[in-house]
C-alpha cells in the first residue's frame, strides 16, 4: 500500500497556501500564452523560423506526459517536495530560456520548463483536494481556474509589451520573483506528514508512458501540418506510440508500484470521469482555436475584439466553478456534472446556429454560457473523484484526469484542424469556374485574402469568407457531437460517487482486526 500522509498548514496559513498555489499555477498558465506575441522578436534575434512552433509544442507536450508521473510521485513522497521541486525546475528553465542563444537551445529549455509545469499542474489541484474540505473545494477551484482565465486574457498583452518595450527575454525572467514568492509562501505555510518507507519506482513504466504518450501527442500535433496523415513519418510515429503504450499497459500490470495503475481507467467511476475530462479538453481546444478565427475572418473583428469574445469563456468559468459547491452538495457530483454538460451542449448548439452576420455580442454571450457549463462540469468531476479515494491515491487520480484532458486537447487540435482544412480545401477546389483561377492556392493564403494582404476582387473575398464560415461551422458541429459524447460518458458514471474500495485496504483492515488490542497503560 502507498504511503499514508497528511497536509497541514501554519496557523492562519491556508490563505497564504492558496495564494502560493495560485502563483505557481500562474507560472504554468502564463507561459502557455505569453510567448505568442513575442515570436517575431524571438525569431529576429535567434533565427530558426521553421522551428518556432516548437517553442509552444514542446512545452505543452512535455507538460502533458509528465503530469501523471508527478501525480504518482506526489502519492509516494508527498505533495510539497514535488511541488517545490517542480517550481524550482520551472524557474531554472525560465532563466535558461532567457539566456538562450539559438532557437534549438530555446526549445530544449522550454522542455525543461514543461517538466516543471507538469509537476505544478499535478500537485496544485491535489493539494487543494488535501487541504480544503469538500464544501470549500468548489470555491478554491474557482480561484485556481481564474488564474487560467486571467492568463489567457493578459498573457499575450504582457508578452507583446515586454517584447516591444524591453526584451522578449524578460518574458521568462519575470517568472523568477513570482516563483520565489510562491516558494516562500508554500515553504513556510504548508506542512506535511508522510509515512516514509522505501519505494520501488516504476522507471520502466514512466519511460514507456513518456515515449508512448509523447509520440502520440507529437503525431497529433505534426500530422496534417508538417506531413500528411498517411505519410511514412506519420505512420511510423503512431506505430511507435501504439507499441510503447501497449508495452506500458503490460508493464503496469506487473509493476509493484505502477506509475499509472490499471484501476485508474478500470474502475467505472474513474473511467467515466476521465472520458469526461477528455471531452472538456476537446471543447476547450475547439473554441480556443476556431472562435477567434470565426470572429476575425468571418465577422470582421480585429484581434483585440476577437480575444475579448473568447475571453468571455474565461470570465464565466471561474465564477461557475466557485459556485459549484452549492450544486454538488445538494444534488451530488454526477448530477452537477450533468447540469454543466447540459449547459455546454446548449452552448455548442448555439454556436452551430450562428450565421455569417452574427453579432459579436451574441457570440460572446455563447462563449460566456460555454464557460459557465465548463466551470460546473470540470469542478464537479475533479472534486468528485478526489473525494472517493484517500490521500495515498489522490495524486495519481488527479494526474490521470488532467492527463486525459490534455490528451483530449491534442486530439481535438488534430481532428478539428482536419475538419476545417478539409472543408476549406473542398470549397476552394469546387469553386465556380469563373472564380477558380483567382482563388488562393492554399489554405494559408486564404487569410491573406481576407486581411487585404493579397489583392482580390469583392467576389473572391466573399467566396473565401463563405468558405471559412463553412469550415468553422463544421467545427462547431463537431463540438456539438463532442458535447453529446460527454453526456454519454457521464451516463456511464455511477450516479453516487462513493468511496472506492481496494483489495489491499481490505486486507490491511482485516489484519488490523486480527491483532489483539494492546494493554492499556498503567495495568
Amino acid at each position: 500500500m502507498a504511503a499514508q500522509g497528511e497536509l497541514t498548514e501554519a496557523p492562519g496559513g491556508r490563505g497564504r497556501v492558496l495564494v502560493g498555489l495560485m502563483l505557481t499555477t500562474s507560472l504554468a498558465a502564463m507561459d502557455t500564452t505569453v510567448v505568442a506575441t513575442a515570436i517575431p522578436q524571438i525569431v529576429r534575434d535567434l533565427g530558426g523560423f521553421a522551428l518556432f512552433t516548437w517553442v509552444f509544442s514542446i512545452y505543452v507536450l512535455v507538460q502533458a506526459v509528465t503530469i501523471p508521473i508527478d501525480g504518482k510521485l506526489a502519492d509516494l513522497y508527498g505533495r510539497k517536495p514535488i511541488l517545490m521541486g517542480g517550481t524550482l525546475i520551472f524557474l531554472l528553465g525560465s532563466v535558461l530560456c532567457g539566456v538562450a542563444w539559438t532557437m534549438p537551445v530555446l526549445i530544449v529549455f522550454r522542455a525543461l520548463q514543461g517538466i516543471g509545469a507538469g509537476a505544478i499542474q499535478a500537485t496544485t489541484t491535489t493539494v487543494a483536494g488535501d487541504l480544503f474540505t469538500v464544501e470549500e473545494r468548489g470555491r478554491v477551484q474557482g480561484w485556481l481556474s481564474s488564474v487560467w482565465g486571467i492568463a489567457g486574457v493578459i498573457g499575450p498583452a504582457i508578452g507583446g509589451f515586454l517584447a516591444e518595450y524591453a526584451s522578449w527575454r524578460w518574458i521568462f525572467y519575470i517568472n523568477v520573483p513570482l516563483g520565489a514568492a510562491a516558494l516562500f509562501m508554500i515553504g513556510t505555510s504548508l506542512h506535511e506528514r508522510v509515512a516514509r518507507r522505501r519505494h520501488k519506482i516504476d522507471f520502466a513504466g514512466a519511460g514507456l508512458l513518456v515515449l508512448g504518450a509523447g509520440a502520440l501527442i507529437f503525431g497529433l500535433l505534426e500530422g496534417g501540418v508538417d506531413w500528411a496523415w498517411l505519410s511514412v513519418p506519420s505512420v511510423a510515429v503512431f506505430a511507435l506510440a501504439a507499441v510503447a503504450l501497449l508495452a506500458f499497459a503490460w508493464q503496469e500490470r506487473r509493476a509493484a508500484e505502477p506509475m499509472l495503475p490499471p484501476w485508474v481507467f478500470g474502475r467505472r467511476l474513474l473511467a467515466g470521469a476521465n472520458l469526461t475530462a477528455a471531452t472538456i479538453g476537446l471543447l476547450v481546444i475547439g473554441l480556443t482555436t476556431f472562435l477567434p478565427t470565426y470572429a476575425q475572418e468571418v465577422l470582421g473583428a480585429d484581434a483585440v475584439v476577437a480575444g475579448l469574445v473568447l475571453g468571455a469563456m474565461s470570465l464565466s468559468w471561474p465564477v461557475s466553478a466557485a459556485c459549484s459547491a452549492r450544486f454538488y452538495l445538494r444534488i451530488g457530483f454526477r448530477d452537477t456534472a450533468f447540469v454543466g454538460m447540459g449547459i455546454c451542449l446548449a452552448a455548442a448548439a448555439w454556436f452551430v446556429v450562428l450565421r455569417e452576420d452574427a453579432s459579436l455580442w451574441i457570440v460572446a454571450l455563447a462563449a460566456l454560457v460555454m464557460g459557465a457549463g465548463l466551470g460546473l462540469l470540470s469542478t464537479a468531476i475533479i472534486v468528485g473523484i478526489q473525494s472517493v479515494v484517500g490521500w495515498e491515491r489522490r495524486g495519481v487520480i488527479t494526474g490521470a484526469n488532467m492527463f486525459t484532458r490534455y490528451l483530449g486537447q491534442a486530439v481535438g487540435a488534430a481532428v478539428f484542424g482536419s475538419v476545417a482544412n478539409a472543408t476549406l480545401v473542398g470549397r476552394l477546389q469546387h469553386a465556380p469556374a469563373a472564380l477558380r483561377s483567382r482563388l488562393p492556392a492554399s489554405i494559408n493564403d486564404a487569410s491573406n485574402v481576407l486581411d487585404g494582404k493579397t489583392a482580390a476582387s469583392a467576389a473572391v473575398v466573399t467566396y473565401v469568407r463563405d468558405a471559412l464560415f463553412l469550415a468553422t461551422h463544421h467545427v462547431f458541429l463537431a463540438l456539438l457531437a463532442v458535447a453529446v459524447a460527454g453526456v454519454l460518458a457521464l451516463a456511464a458514471t455511477p450516479r453516487h460517487f462513493r468511496r472506492l474500495e481496494f483489495a489491499e485496504d481490505q486486507a490491511l483492515a482485516a489484519e488490523a482486526r486480527s491483532v489483539p488490542a494492546a494493554p492499556r497503560a498503567g495495568r
